[in-house]
């Protein structure tokens, strides 16, 4: 018998013949699945997918908190420097009565 991996001719001897061994699987349309509830393999897959769901949602929870954090303090940062103008223009506002004043005299 002639085994298969032999090279007949000098071309074929780049290709590559492990093409031969592969196989195809294809699942039938009409197929159905004869897992019940209580099969273990199906309650895996389950919850796995319900694990997966979950993780999902952390990750948006977690990207939600960090938005709120990054917006608290944009919020902080722009509270104080509005405190710090109103400061500052009650400072100039005090420096311009008081130049008034001396412009009077």
């Amino acid at each position: 018998m002639k085994d298969k991996r032999t090279y007949t001719h000098l071309k074929e001897h780049g290709e590559d013949m492990t093409h031969e061994n592969e196989s195809k699987i294809t699942i039938d349309p009409n197929y159905r699945e004869d897992r019940g509830p209580g099969d273990l393999s199906l309650l895996i897959e389950m919850h796995k997918k319900e694990i997966w769901k979950w993780k999902q949602k952390e990750s948006e929870w977690i990207k939600t908190n960090n938005m709120l954090s990054g917006t608290k303090k944009i919020v902080e940062e722009l509270s104080s420097k509005i405190i710090d103008q109103v400061r500052i223009i009650k400072q100039l506002e005090e420096e311009i009565e008081r130049l008034l004043a001396e412009s009077k005299k």
